[in-house]
């Protein structure tokens, strides 16, 4: 099945909102959770990045699991920050909200010790923009990891993974949910995008529907 982008920013109030208040707990936390073994140090003290930090629930998540760290996290729909400022206002001076569209958002710091991305990939035209963002904000030693969909064999498998994983959601999660996996890319495509990027990360299935991309930079 080829791919079917879909928007690269969610705009519509309606959506937003959807997203924002939609319990994405699970697989959050689980993306979390491999940051904390991946960081392995729970004393880390340095700055993120969180690329694609939508309500920033990943961005909170990962901000109390590492007391010491800062975190800069970057969107380009300004209705997700305002969710965004509202979730992280206990901690606000950990946590800086860009607003910006990639590549043209320009970074407070130079370089970032971890840069993490959940479920950003598929909603860019270019899957390079991301790679090559990532690129230019990692100097030796920085950790990236990357969490995304993975598009289905088939119209059929991608609606099945909606009734299974989406089944008591609002009808307007659902057919967000049914797009982004039309829109997601497959692990040979990822691959191939590592490949031409020149970045040399880990492609690993996690799920029937999620893709972890992590390593360090040489």
């Amino acid at each position: 099945m080829n791919r079917q982008p879909e928007p690269e920013l969610m705009e519509d109030p309606e959506q937003v909102k959807a997203y924002a208040k939609a319990d994405f707990a699970v697989p959050h936390q689980q993306f979390v959770d491999r940051l904390q073994v991946f960081v392995g140090d729970p004393e880390f003290s340095g700055i993120a990045l969180d690329l694609g930090c939508g309500p920033c629930d990943i961005g909170l998540r990962f901000a109390r699991s590492f007391p010491r760290c800062r975190i800069d996290a970057v969107d380009g729909s300004r209705a997700m920050l305002d969710y965004a400022a509202i979730r992280t206002s206990s901690i606000r001076d950990r946590i800086r909200l860009i607003h910006g569209r990639l590549p043209f958002v320009t970074f407070p710091e130079q370089f970032y010790a971890i840069i993490f991305s959940n479920s950003l990939l598929h909603h860019l035209p270019d899957p390079q923009i991301l790679w090559q963002t990532i690129k230019k904000a990692a100097r030796p030693g920085t950790r990236i990891a990357v969490m995304d969909l993975l598009r289905p064999a088939s119209l059929e498998a991608a609606m099945a993974l909606v009734e299974t994983h989406a089944a008591g959601e609002p009808e307007i999660l659902r057919r967000d949910f049914y797009r982004s996996l039309l829109a997601a890319f497959t692990l040979e495509e990822i691959r191939d995008q590592l490949k031409k990027a020149e970045l040399p990360l880990n492609v690993e299935q996690i799920s029937d529907r999620h893709v972890f991309i992590a390593g360090v930079m040489p």
